[in-house]
């Protein structure tokens, strides 16, 4: 089998579907095997990995794998982004752009923190060199990244769900 008849975005879908009331890793092979390489299925459940899919290691079979199971608000979300997006891209960029965009705020949220870090090391290392304008002022600008951190993730929770 070369091509899926079904796009990336679509296996996810059918995935996270599956997994809202729990499915082992086999169970998702077998039934997604006649329309997906197994490549496309590993793929598509990495991509769900993204977007809630979680896995019950207590409930992991030595036959069936992994058991994995959905959270229903991170489902939901995926499900409102994917008819944003349907909307203005062709369905074959459609996953590519939501993975991207989480992507964008994960970096962000991690530049944001590593900045507010920096400067609170750098306002503490002025402080105990004795330069302690410059040392409060470091302290300053990490407290306000770190507000701008705290926002910016705040606002990342609830547009990803």
């Amino acid at each position: 089998m070369n091509a899926s008849p079904f796009s990336p975005l679509e296996l996810t879908d059918r995935v996270l579907a599956m997994a809202k009331t729990g499915v082992y890793r086999q169970s998702v092979f077998e039934a997604l095997g006649p329309v997906a390489t197994r490549r496309q299925i590993r793929d598509a459940i990495a991509q769900a990995k993204q977007f809630g899919l979680y896995t019950v290691s207590a409930l992991r079979d030595e036959d069936l794998g992994t058991y994995y199971q959905v959270e229903p608000a991170r489902y939901e979300s995926f499900q409102a982004a994917a008819k944003t997006l349907a909307a203005g891209l062709p369905p074959e960029n459609l996953a590519e752009q939501v993975v991207a965009t989480h992507a964008a705020l994960r970096a962000m949220l991690t530049a944001v923190a590593g900045s507010t870090l920096g400067l609170g090391i750098l306002g503490g290392w002025c402080l105990l060199d004795g330069h302690t304008q410059l040392g409060r002022g470091l302290w300053l600008g990490a407290m306000v990244a770190g507000g701008l951190w705290s926002v910016q993730r705040w606002i990342a929770r609830q547009a990803m769900g």
